[in-house]
């Protein structure tokens, strides 16, 4: 029985992916890094020690992870702080309707704790959750398992009894190696194929996810 929905933030609260990938770019291509969409997307909530060999293997060991990344993050303070920040199209429709249905909800996101609230609170939906968990807090951030299993603890279920909400290869990797029931939900791109021994189910969008989990009642 699922008794609690633990949710990644960016690509699947946040329709925020898709500046992760804009800044990462024309960060490492200001530091004269070829940097293209495929890479960004290949490093998406990938801890820092795995995103920083990764990165590496593509550009070489002068490839300066932390230079790159204040760079990104200096790109994308300033894009949000100009432009804002939008929720993911059926966010708060779903939301609504877990704590309606009395499921317990806890993020689980490589973004520092006191960003992603900040982030939910500016489009409304910080309310909606019982637990924030960062990658900050755990030893090892995805693809292990840490963070979902950190997630489940914080909210009194076992991760058996979680459903977890990914866009991304890294995301799904971790929700399942946790032993999350692990939906995909395809943001940028869909990697389906090379994900669906892992995933419980695919959902096309948020909304998706309510009528999923009544088949489940």
């Amino acid at each position: 029985m699922i008794k609690a929905v633990i949710t990644d933030m960016d690509g699947v609260m946040l329709d925020s992916e898709k500046l992760y990938v804009r800044f990462w770019c024309e960060a490492g291509q200001y530091y004269g890094f070829p940097m293209e969409t495929k890479h960004a997307l290949g490093i998406r909530s990938m801890a820092r020690p795995f995103a920083i060999a990764r990165l590496r293997g593509w550009f070489g060991e002068t490839f300066d992870y932390d230079k790159v990344r204040d760079k990104r993050v200096e790109l994308m303070s300033a894009h949000i702080a100009a432009h804002g920040i939008e929720a993911k199209k059926g966010a708060d429709t779903l939301l609504r309707w877990l704590k309606q249905n009395g499921y317990r909800v806890a993020l689980a996101t490589a973004t520092a704790p006191q960003l992603a609230m900040g982030y939910l609170k500016r489009v409304g939906l910080l309310g909606f959750f019982d637990e924030i968990c960062s990658a900050r807090q755990v030893p090892h951030g995805k693809p292990a398992p840490d963070i979902y299993q950190f997630a489940a603890n914080r909210v009194g279920v076992l991760p058996q009894e979680c459903l977890a909400l990914e866009d991304s290869p890294n995301g799904v990797r971790s929700a399942a190696a946790a032993g999350c029931k692990t939906v995909l939900v395809p943001d940028l791109d869909d990697p389906y194929e090379e994900l669906k021994e892992l995933l419980f189910a695919k959902a096309e969008n948020l909304e998706a996810v309510i009528a999923l989990l009544q088949t489940q009642d």
